[in-house]
């Protein structure tokens, strides 16, 4: 490899200019409670949301099963989706961990009201042990289109 080659290479490697930023998000909320991640890291065009659990104000799970904890996750998602001015259309992919896989139809029936066909690319798997004892986490990727 030529000397100039190896000058160019390591330019682009190492200078900040030329890489794209990293931009970590987190509720005023959510930096209340010191969690030891963000909600949400956008890298360049792709937008990752951590894993969201029915979590309420007073730091425990939110009482009323999978419906009701279903509605709370994807309503959360929804903000953090707002915060970037993006929607559940920009979802292109979704991790589901459920507790008790017996109740998959009832989280697919509030999901469905949330997303429209098509829908984004999804992986699910019933999860024992959840953050907080939580019915079921989500986390999903979304795409900036400019």
């Amino acid at each position: 490899m030529s000397k100039k080659i190896l000058i160019l290479l390591t330019f682009f490697l190492i200078n900040p200019s030329v890489a794209e930023e990293i931009e970590h998000y987190s509720s005023a909320e959510a930096l209340k409670k010191d969690y030891p991640f963000s909600q949400a890291v956008r890298v360049e065009n792709i937008l990752y949301i951590s894993g969201i659990v029915a979590q309420g104000n007073d730091g425990k799970i939110i009482k009323g099963g999978i419906i009701e904890e279903s509605h709370f996750v994807l309503k959360s998602m929804g903000e953090i989706l707002a915060h970037f001015d993006l929607g559940y259309e920009d979802v292109f992919k979704c991790l589901v961990m459920i507790d008790d896989i017996g109740e998959w139809p009832d989280f697919n029936s509030v999901y469905t009201q949330y997303f429209e066909k098509p829908y984004p690319a999804r992986s699910a798997f019933g999860a024992d042990g959840l953050a907080l004892e939580a019915s079921l986490e989500l986390e999903c990727l979304a795409y900036f289109k400019d």
